[in-house]
């Protein structure tokens, strides 16, 4: 929802009593857990008191309401990310315990562990592929902050036994900050590829330091291993040499690498735009101290890449389709907005299909063919009868 300020109250500074109005009408109206106030740059600019604002509505209408001051000229994406996990830190986790474990749980006969994911999406509904494996494993996710959370998960985060880091970029803040204030440990890991899930769901075991789980742990991985391979065999044999440039940035430009050697294919760059430091790090782990990293997102410097490469696909965001088609490549999309998920055991299977069909599809040897007028030898044409 947005105040939609007039020119008049953007000019004369007259916006907050429009902004009561408008979470008053927010409340009445959708009756939510907890109204977010997020301050845009003209409020920022004019130096309106909107703290004032949400300390009033939260009295008034007896919900939290919190002011988020991430107006668009404070700096990038990942610095207002990083500005709303602050202000969940502060005002928001830690103001609710958990729900019992329900009994169901309890005489399965196993101990259950909270646990949260923070910086997971649910991009394309992945986080569905690896739930069900969470569940059976005893590990009770308490907040996936933010992907499928609600206000009242975000509240009781500071219970978990551990955490996961899936983006670093945004959230890391937020883990570290629940280390130092409630002692849980974190790791940062993946979904993405067959190894990189295994891995993480181990590195759960590590930190729990609970043998029976680490026990149950190795026996899910070997029984879903053992499903993927199989499924995977003869695609691997399609894709084995395949050359891929991945441009995409952040905790994917690392996680998509893994995913993509996973199938045998040899990633001859990635793109590091949106990537932290403990993120090109692992990028030179997994591709050795001379691969190749690009910080520059220009298509026609990308596009250039990939053919000095001699690279088969280009796996990056949506705003690359178009340019790709053009220069007559195959592409596949891995931006936030597909309905497509890649993470678990489900979701390795998933992205090889979707690279075996971008490679092989017919479409390319078509519009590579030479078209007939630029035949050097052509066919004489027939006599009019």
């Amino acid at each position: 929802m947005t105040t939609a300020l007039s020119d008049i109250e953007m000019t004369m500074g007259d916006g907050e009593q429009r902004l009561l109005d408008a979470i008053g009408h927010a409340v009445t109206t959708f009756n939510p857990a907890a109204v977010f106030v997020y301050i845009t740059c003209i409020p920022a600019m004019q130096g309106s008191d909107v703290e004032s604002v949400t300390r009033s509505a939260s009295g008034r209408w007896k919900i939290p309401v919190l002011t988020v001051d991430c107006a668009g000229f404070y700096g990038n994406k990942n610095f207002g990310q990083r500005i709303a996990g602050d202000v969940l830190f502060q005002h928001v986790i830690g103001t609710r315990e958990p729900d019992p474990i329900p009994d169901s749980a309890r005489r399965q006969g196993i101990r259950v562990h909270n646990i949260n994911l923070i910086g997971e999406w649910n991009v394309g509904g992945e986080f569905w592929n690896v739930a069900p494996l969470f569940d059976e494993l005893g590990l009770r996710i308490l907040c996936t902050l933010s992907g499928d959370s609600r206000f009242r998960d975000v509240q009781t985060m500071h219970r978990a036994d551990a955490n996961m880091v899936v983006c670093s970029k945004a959230l890391m803040r937020v883990a570290r900050r629940l280390e130092e204030t409630y002692r849980t440990p974190f790791f940062e890991g993946s979904f993405y590829g067959v190894s990189a899930t295994s891995e993480s769901l181990r590195e759960f075991g590590r930190l729990l330091e609970d043998p029976d789980l680490v026990e149950r742990i190795e026996h899910v991985i070997a029984r879903e291993e053992q499903r993927v391979t199989k499924e995977l065999a003869p695609l691997r044999g399609r894709l084995t040499g395949r050359r891929a440039l991945i441009f995409t940035g952040g905790f994917k430009s690392w996680s998509t690498v893994s995913a993509a050697q996973d199938l045998g294919m040899t990633v001859v760059a990635t793109g590091i735009e949106k990537s932290t430091d403990e993120d090109k790090a692992r990028i030179k782990r997994l591709l050795g101290p001379n691969a190749r990293l690009l910080d520059n997102n220009d298509q026609a410097a990308i596009l250039r890449t990939f053919e000095e490469c001699h690279a088969d696909i280009l796996i990056a965001g949506d705003r690359y389709i178009y340019p790709s088609l053009k220069a007559r490549i195959p592409f596949l999309d891995l931006d936030h907005v597909r309905d497509v998920g890649y993470a678990g055991y489900v979701g390795a299977i998933e992205f090889a299909w979707r690279i075996v069909a971008a490679v092989e599809h017919p479409v390319w040897n078509q519009v590579r063919r030479a078209p007939p007028w630029n035949l050097s030898v052509s066919t004489p044409r027939r006599n009019a009868a």
